[in-house]
């Protein structure tokens, strides 16, 4: 096998629940640690023996996971997260609030057997029409977006595990998704500085464990590289401009933004020279995909495009990492339950905002029908059931209608609607409804019938709520049962 220090830089995904025979070796070998999905989950009690799996093989192998806290759940993947997400807490604007969501977030891990967690996400979305970041920010004011991602990191790292703040230097202002493109943020340094910089700025004082890189250009910056690749970026920005000494992870190497072009094992050497510590290569990898990384780092190192001291380095950060964040033993795991109580519904309730009258609302206690919008999933929130279609039956009986937004005729399926629907409102219900065109034809045709119709975005809806006569937010299984309480609530 090529060189140990390469092995320690390593964080790779994996299909199954158990862990499978060619990791638990990679493990042995000193691999650097795994990181767990959505799909790695069956239940609790199996999340923990996965996690224990892992220390069995390498006792001081990090377990990571995107557990944000809201729409991007791998906890409760099969049931909708119980928390609030970030866009909320931003909206109700107490830091007290949102460092009790981060630690009973850490509870959670820390029961499971988790060491990092990829949050929170303090990227500026001043963009709204940002088809990735959206509600998985705190809102579109760097000031805010500070003052909470702060205090979500401090709530989780005082719980006992270690945050990972996100996507440096920020993905706020873009309007592609580098799961498949490669999206460009075309400001000055000092517009960086001022905006996307200033909640990474606020975290590293906090004492930010990881900071993760973002697979986008910034021309102004250095316009041959992507961040995750640019050592103008995390040398001179990160390191020097801005004082981090700790863990850098990449975002996933298998993203179209970062190895589209030139391949994941050459990502990763274009990474670790430009400063990565820790290489997050994917959501299902493959044995045959490490050695491939390794022996192109190996490569790199004997033509010397890799200085070996940048590997011994990252080596180096990622081992003192894992030295000093040890899973907690034992545990019964996480509870996939995910109860949620009504002081949480009470405060999510709060966050939602409506700009329908009284008349409207009314209507809309009992619907006629209700329209669900399914956009293409984003890869980063993945297949979790979301918003009230995690409830059990919260219409009690009134009909549903999934509208595949990729594919369906939005004309007819409104005509249709309004055909079998009974008289009253239809409810349409969808995420960021602005940014998908074929949602505005379907609630523009169902408008057109002379129907009642309320629209609700459960994503981060146009500032001018045109297709957002309800906007939650967040589309979590808390925000569902928030808005099926507000709905019946408010009408009365």
């Amino acid at each position: 096998m090529p060189s140990l220090s390469a092995t320690a830089t390593l964080l790779p995904g994996f299909e199954g629940t158990t862990l499978p025979g060619w990791l638990a070796a990679r493990l042995r070998a000193g691999l650097g640690g795994v990181c767990i999905f959505g799909p790695n989950i069956e239940d609790a009690a199996g999340l923990r023996r996965l996690t224990d799996q892992i220390r069995e093989a390498n006792p001081h192998a990090i377990v990571a996971i995107d557990e944000e806290g809201g729409d991007v759940t791998r906890l409760h993947y099969s049931t909708g997260s119980p928390y609030p997400g970030n866009a909320v807490l931003g909206r109700l604007d107490d830091t007290a609030v949102t460092a009790r969501v981060a630690a009973e977030v850490a509870a959670e891990l820390r029961s499971a057997g988790c060491t990092l967690n990829f949050a929170p996400s303090i990227d500026v979305n001043s963009n709204p029409l940002n088809p990735v970041i959206g509600v998985r920010s705190f809102g579109a004011d760097e000031q805010l977006v500070a003052r909470h991602g702060s205090a979500w990191i401090t709530g989780l790292q005082s719980a006992g595990v270690a945050a990972c703040a996100k996507h440096f230097p920020g993905h706020g202002d873009v309007d592609s998704d580098s799961h498949v493109a490669l999206p460009v943020l075309d400001v000055d340094s000092e517009t960086l500085l001022a905006r996307e910089l200033t909640p990474f700025v606020a975290a590293i004082d906090v004492g930010v464990t990881a900071i993760m890189t973002s697979h986008i250009m910034l021309p102004q910056i250095d316009p041959v590289n992507p961040a995750t690749m640019s050592s103008v970026v995390l040398e001179g920005l990160l390191r020097e401009q801005l004082g981090f000494d700790g863990l850098i992870v990449s975002d996933a190497l298998d993203m179209a933004g970062a190895s589209a072009e030139i391949g994941i094992p050459e990502a990763a050497v274009r990474a670790l020279a430009a400063g990565v510590d820790l290489l997050c290569i994917g959501t299902a990898n493959t044995d045959e995909q490490l050695r491939d990384i390794e022996q192109a780092v190996s490569d790199a190192v004997a033509t010397e495009r890799l200085a070996a001291s940048r590997v011994a380095q990252a080596t180096a950060r990622v081992r003192e990492f894992a030295r000093t964040h040890i899973a907690v033993s034992g545990g019964a795991g996480a509870d996939a339950g995910g109860a949620i109580d009504d002081n949480a519904i009470a405060e999510a309730r709060a966050a939602i905002s409506v700009t329908a009258d009284a008349a409207a609302l009314d209507a809309a206690r009992t619907p006629a029908a209700v329209l669900r919008l399914d956009a293409v999933a984003n890869i980063a929130v993945g297949t979790a059931p979301w918003g009230p279609f995690s409830l059990d039956d919260p219409w009690h009986g009134a009909p549903v209608t999934r509208m595949n937004l990729a594919d369906d005729d939005p004309t007819a399926l409104a005509r249709t609607l309004d055909a079998d629907a009974s008289p009253g409102t239809i409810i349409v219900i969808g995420k960021g409804n602005h940014r998908h065109p074929p949602a505005i034809a379907v609630i523009d045709a169902l408008r057109a019938t002379g129907r009642s119709v309320l629209t609700v975005d459960m994503g981060w809806p146009a500032a001018d709520r045109a297709y957002a006569d309800v906007a939650t937010f967040g589309a979590s299984r808390l925000m569902g049962t928030a808005l099926i309480r507000h709905l019946a609530c408010t009408a009365r």
